[in-house]
């Protein structure tokens, strides 16, 4: 269906070059490939290819009133978790499994190689929480509030602004991962991610990989999401997630971007 003297836009934002693509209601096709990155020129490879179609002038906002809705794929997140430019994660799990994300699986892609490379973490720092529930849901060790308070207040302190909470069996029994979450929020840590919010998994592993991810990814994506929306006033934004859906723009996550631009 056609939108009377309306545009249909879809992008694609690689590394290097940005492709947009413009319908207008009689089915006119209009393209522009511009470079990804070039701040001489305009802030966004994006919004500028937008402006060029629908012919906006510069720092003009990409109202509803010219574009029906706007439709991205971007590679911000690959290139980001390839690079290692992501945001510095504070790791926050049960006391006593600091380790268990780096020792991983001890899958040997090589059975016999001397030389062990472990891949780097996506986190900086660990914190160890004394607390414990167990697989039944009976609470082992109390969590100590103020313990855990001053811990992330010291982290807090060192310039760490990201958490990613991940707790033993935080994924069904979620009252510890919640109090955690409330004391980060309170201290002023700007991006939590809770591992029973972002994954419902049962293994510790593949649950404590995601939610780390997500911390580290997280910010980056909603702020290039905010600066579209914050021009794009009132136009339907989705990007795409890595499953190759849909998503609305303030609803897209680290987790789900890393595949967006593939």
């Amino acid at each position: 269906m056609r939108h009377k003297n309306k545009w249909e836009i879809w992008i694609d934002r690689g590394g290097t070059f940005t492709d947009v693509i413009g319908r207008d209601y009689e089915g006119n096709i209009q393209t522009v490939k511009l470079l990804s990155e070039n701040s001489n020129q305009y802030p966004d490879a994006a919004l500028e290819g937008i402006r060029r179609i629908v012919g906006s002038e510069e720092g003009y906002s990409l109202s509803v009133d010219k574009i029906h809705s706007v439709k991205i794929g971007t590679t911000l997140a690959t290139n980001t978790l390839l690079e290692r430019t992501g945001e510095k994660v504070l790791l926050v799990t049960t006391q006593g499994f600091k380790d268990v994300l780096r020792i991983g699986y001890q899958n040997r892609p090589d059975l016999f190689a001397i030389d062990i490379i472990m891949p780097n973490q996506l986190y900086s720092a660990v914190l160890e929480i004394p607390e414990r529930i167990s697989a039944t849901g009976k609470v082992i060790y109390k969590l100590d509030q103020n313990t855990a308070l001053k811990s992330l207040e010291r982290f807090y302190r060192q310039g760490y602004r990201v958490a990613a909470i991940v707790l033993m069996h935080g994924y069904k029994f979620k009252k510890h991962e919640k109090i955690v979450a409330k004391l980060a929020r309170q201290i002023g840590f700007s991006q939590i991610s809770v591992s029973h919010q972002t994954v419902e998994l049962m293994k510790f592993i593949p649950r404590g990989n995601t939610t780390v991810m997500d911390a580290y990814l997280s910010p980056l994506v909603d702020a290039y999401s905010q600066t579209l929306l914050d021009k794009l006033k009132g136009t339907p934004l989705r990007l795409m997630q890595s499953n190759g859906s849909l998503i609305q723009a303030k609803l897209f996550q680290g987790k789900n971007s890393i595949l967006s631009g593939p």
